[in-house]
């Protein structure tokens, strides 16, 4: 939703009016005068008549300069934001009874994508003029726009005085939720097929009953119902549905593993980190699984740390997206250990835990000692972010040491990442060895296939 264009008192911050270039250039053509008079080309008086004429037009310019008001500013800007995603601002001036020209410069958080600025005005009085540009958020959080920046310039144009206009105003962005609003119109399996999952659905299986129907080729016999058939005089079959109001927690890892960047796996604003990746697969798994009549939570660790117990209904992802949109990694180890001992006290019911996190070998002790504690209570799933750089120097060609010796490095770290993971999956826990774009497809798959099983 957009602000309300409104008018907005003119902020105090501003500058003493400085030198435009039309003043520096008239005082060059004054002293090039003054050369021409010393050698004899111009009298005395001329040189003398030229200067208070144009000390009196300085002055006079002056004056008119510091008579003009500041424009009142405002701006219309959506207050929720997307993460790389292109929108439009747009800015409403007002100079009040004067007309006035004027230089505009939005003073938007740095670093974002900008197009359209600055812009030069001649703003007509009495009347509203509006200016936009289009800009494009390369990071989620909270920001702020400190004001307008404007270049007011005299009449004359001999001078130009700088200022801040209109209100400072916070914005937020949250992840791109745009693939959500897609999946918004479709089925659970038919946005499941959407994201690349694959699933194999199996007529007749689940545990709650959801209908009595004409019995099918293929149903087994322990689906017909012997009453209602009797009753009907023809084969009538159960058909049951996954279970519903089952308990999904994703469990986000913040430490500072996940602050790793893929340059291969990129978007519209740049690279994203592989938290943002995780940010983004289990929003969309959360919303599937809502979808599905589940409860979702969620629990970010290692750094900023944030609980959202489980809740029903697809108004629990606003409040999955309001508490997770300004999640940020940070430059600390990961504590496996007390992260599983926090949940296993706030999550007493059992449940399917998604673990998303990128492990080391020598995360392996620890992670196993967590996942033992949980695994008395919930069903465990580990997804393991992987950089696909890893892959793609495996698939080039060597051709000289340098070469050699890097892809023996990297088969060596797969190796090692491989055991850990073998060593998880011993201990009977599913673990997803998956990139950053494998990422959302790997979880709704998993998801949907314990669900389809009945393992929960």
């Amino acid at each position: 939703m957009s602000a309300a264009p409104v008018r907005r008192p003119a902020s105090n911050r501003r500058a003493l009016p400085r030198p435009a270039p039309g003043l520096v250039a008239c005082a060059v053509a004054w002293g090039l005068l003054g050369v021409a008079t010393s050698i004899g080309w111009l009298p005395a008086q001329a040189w003398a008549i030229a200067g208070l004429a144009l000390a009196a037009l300085v002055l006079v310019d002056l004056a008119l300069l510091l008579r003009l008001g500041v424009p009142d500013v405002a701006r219309s800007v959506p207050e929720a934001l997307a993460l790389g995603i292109e929108r439009e601002v747009q800015l409403h001036l007002e100079p009040g009874a004067r007309r006035l020209r004027v230089d505009v410069h939005d003073l938007h958080p740095g670093g974002w994508d900008v197009e359209g600025l600055p812009r030069r005005l001649a703003l007509a009085p009495g009347m509203v003029s509006s200016v936009g540009y289009r800009l494009r958020p390369n990071e989620r959080g909270s920001f702020a726009f400190d004001g307008v920046h404007l270049v007011l310039h005299s009449p004359l144009r001999l001078w130009r005085r700088l200022c801040v206009a209109g209100a400072a105003q916070r914005v937020r962005v949250f992840p791109n939720f745009a693939p959500l609003t897609k999946f918004a119109l479709v089925s659970a399996e038919q946005a499941s097929r959407m994201m690349g999952a694959h699933i194999k659905r199996r007529r007749g299986e689940g545990t709650d009953f959801h209908q009595m129907r004409e019995y099918r080729v293929g149903d087994s016999l322990r689906q017909i119902d012997w009453k209602a058939t009797s009753r009907a005089r023809k084969l009538i079959s159960r058909e049951y549905q996954d279970e519903k109001n089952q308990q999904l927690v994703v469990v986000l890892d913040t430490g500072r593993r996940m602050m790793a960047r893929d340059p291969a796996i990129a978007h519209a604003g740049g690279e994203l980190a592989h938290f943002d990746h995780a940010l983004d697969a289990s929003l969309l798994v959360s919303y599937l699984a809502l979808r599905q009549g589940d409860a979702v939570g969620l629990l970010a660790t290692g750094g900023e740390r944030r609980w959202v117990p489980p809740q029903r209904g697809m108004a629990a992802i606003d409040t999955l997206l309001r508490a997770s949109y300004d999640l940020q990694p940070q430059p600390v180890a990961t504590d496996y250990l007390a992260a599983a001992t926090e949940l296993s006290l706030r999550q007493r019911r059992r449940g399917l835990l998604m673990l998303v996190t990128n492990l080391r070998d020598e995360d392996i002790e620890d992670v196993l000692a967590a996942v033992r504690m949980l695994q008395k209570r919930h069903l465990v799933v580990v997804a393991s972010l992987r950089e696909r750089a890893l892959d793609e120097v495996l698939e080039q060609d060597v051709h000289d040491l340098a070469a050699a010796v890097r892809a023996g490095a990297t088969a060596r770290y797969l190796a090692q990442r491989a055991a850990a993971h073998d060593a998880l999956r011993r201990h009977r826990v599913m673990v997803l060895d998956v990139t950053g774009e494998q990422l959302p497809a790997a979880l709704v798959e998993r998801y949907l296939a314990i669900k389809r099983d009945g393992l929960l």
